[in-house]
């Protein structure tokens, strides 16, 4: 029993070290202004990310190649990546104003730009943590475009297989593929893969977009090609950090316009003095909750809240949305569309213009009247771009000749992470949060129990948490460690200790709000990275995450409200 711990934690301390082998070697890149993935400069990176073997990049360590983590790759980079041999992280440098199109990755709002048929650039608004993202996901997908290369190349003057072959002229193959011979094309491309062709067969669409329905042939194809390039000719492939964005990074540029902008709004509507409560969320459970009830009652005679809720979070449903959302700006709400390349919109929501008598939280009137509150609620940040919002969102308002310290009385923090213990759906409520990496620990008084969470129909998980650098990287190894640890972790996310070292400068050292500002955090589980099979890369959440939301949700609104 003695030897297995023993072998646990080597392995954890292991991980551990790899991670934080990464970020020192991706820091030094970043200041050196570029590197070759696949070459000498990159090997630490590939070095420890095959060393980490993380939960999401599943087989990246085996000779086959890894389907579900590459699908969850490429629905984060931008469409057409695989074919550029130069890639240049940017920051915002007026790419927008110019003949290029935008390219927003499906499941991370970034615009890309595709400068020629070599180049594609990224544009970085969210500070450090958004490079590391990037990085870690070009370095899987590097490692796998060489695993294609080693399968299919012959010998060093660079005769192929004949699956390559055949492969190739499917996708250069200007008509449309009958499905004869896409199932001819997949059957090549199993081989090369190592993989079976049912597996190909059951994931081939999740990959497909509209203009491009043999996606998948196509990427497996160009990573095979510039691996080939690389091995061949030499031609490596390289990423390059604009000056711009070396010299602005960590200069909070971004979250500087974003809460002046935010703060501008409420001083122009009269609510900057007002008590102002800050939820970081995402854009519809707060506005749902307050004005579904009024805006779908006759739908509500049919059927439950709940069940409204699942409704409005289904695609297909853009009426029904359309209605709550009409009915939140002729009652109060003021939306406001992101402008400083955060990419975090906000909604802001004058408590004294919400009929409460109608909606289905309990209210405490009098104190509504006469406190009159404002709740504001922003778009979820993406890890350390949590410090740099809050940290400024939090500053005195300077404008017109005055300085206004805002009267902050809540920062409620709500958001997915991932569960140590239970699964999906499940809901977690920190006592403390624990920074990866470093010693800097944030225990808090959190104004949600689970108490205040259970006997609902959904399991309530109370503990630390522990705040990754990045949630790609994690491995069973070391989240068994902190889950059996006496840290007792229970689950783990990336922003939690960015808003609370903001919230504890502003209210405890810089004093620009009150010291006895209250927060409150709670997550629900996206999925279980101890579970094989229930990492982020198997796919969403599904409806089984509308539940937990809105429970937490009508949870902060009620202590809001009273």
């Amino acid at each position: 029993m003695k030897d297995k711990k023993r072998h646990e934690r080597t392995r954890a301390q292991e991980s551990t070290n790899a991670i934080e082998r990464m970020y020192i070697t991706m820091r030094h890149l970043f200041n050196r202004g570029f590197y070759k993935p696949m070459g000498i400069s990159g090997e630490t990176l590939r070095q420890s990310l095959l060393l980490l073997r993380p939960e999401i990049y599943g087989s990246i360590g085996d000779e086959k190649a890894e389907l579900n983590g590459l699908l969850y790759v490429i629905e984060r980079l931008p469409q057409g990546i695989e074919e550029c041999t130069f890639i240049n992280l940017t920051s915002d440098e007026g790419y927008s104003n110019s003949h290029f199109i935008p390219i927003i990755p499906e499941k991370r709002r970034r615009n890309c730009y595709r400068i020629d048929s070599e180049q594609m650039n990224i544009e970085i608004t969210r500070g450090r943590s958004e490079i590391y993202d990037i990085l870690t996901h070009l370095t899987f997908l590097f490692i796998e475009s060489h695993k294609i290369s080693k399968r299919v190349l012959i010998d060093e003057a660079g005769s192929t297989t004949r699956d390559w072959v055949k492969l190739e002229s499917a996708v250069l193959s200007r008509k449309k593929l009958t499905q004869p011979e896409r199932e001819i094309a997949i059957t090549h491309m199993a081989n090369i893969l190592g993989r079976t062709f049912n597996e190909l067969q059951e994931i081939y669409q999740d990959f497909a977009t509209e203009s491009q329905p043999e996606r998948l042939l196509h990427i497996i194809y160009w990573l095979g090609k510039l691996a080939i390039e690389e091995q061949i000719n030499n031609n490596k492939r390289t990423i390059t950090f604009s000056p711009v964005l070396r010299e602005r990074l960590g200069h909070h540029i971004h979250g500087e316009m974003w809460a002046d902008d935010i703060k501008e709004v409420l001083f122009k509507n009269g609510l900057l003095e007002r008590p102002i409560h800050i939820i970081s969320a995402n854009m519809h459970s707060v506005m749902n909750s307050l004005f579904a009830p009024i805006a779908l009652k006759p739908l509500l005679a049919k059927k439950s809240i709940f069940e409204v809720y699942e409704a409005l979070s289904m695609g297909s449903n853009g009426d029904l949305r359309n209605k709550v959302t009409k009915e939140a700006l002729q009652n109060g709400m003021i939306f406001i569309a992101d402008k400083s390349g955060t990419n975090i919109d906000v909604q802001i929501f004058d408590t004294t213009k919400i009929d409460v008598s109608k909606i289905d939280i309990q209210a405490n009137k009098a104190l509504l009247k006469s406190e009159k509150p404002v709740i504001l609620v922003m778009d979820y940040a993406f890890g350390e771009q949590a410090y740099e919002t809050i940290d400024e969102l939090l500053k005195p308002y300077k404008g017109k000749g005055k300085k206004i310290y805002l009267n902050v009385e809540s920062v409620s923090i709500m958001g997915k992470a991932g569960i140590l213990e239970g699964g999906k759906g499940d809901i977690m409520i920190p006592t403390a949060h624990i920074f990866e990496g470093t010693a800097d620990n944030y225990p808090f008084k959190n104004e949600l129990s689970k108490a205040h969470l259970e006997g609902q129909g959904v399991d309530v998980y109370e503990g630390a948490m522990i705040t990754v650098l990045g949630t790609s990287l994690q491995n069973k190894d070391i989240l068994k460690f902190f889950f059996n640890s006496t840290w007792s972790v229970i689950g783990l996310e990336m922003e939690g200790a960015h808003y609370q070292k903001a919230i504890q400068s502003a209210s405890k050292v810089r004093g620009s709000i009150s010291p006895d500002v209250k927060v409150r955090y709670a997550y629900y589980a996206s999925d279980n990275p101890l579970e094989t099979g229930s990492t982020l890369a198997s796919g969403g959440l599904g409806t089984s995450g509308v539940k937990p939301t809105y429970l937490i949700t009508r949870k902060i609104l009620e202590q809001l409200f009273n």
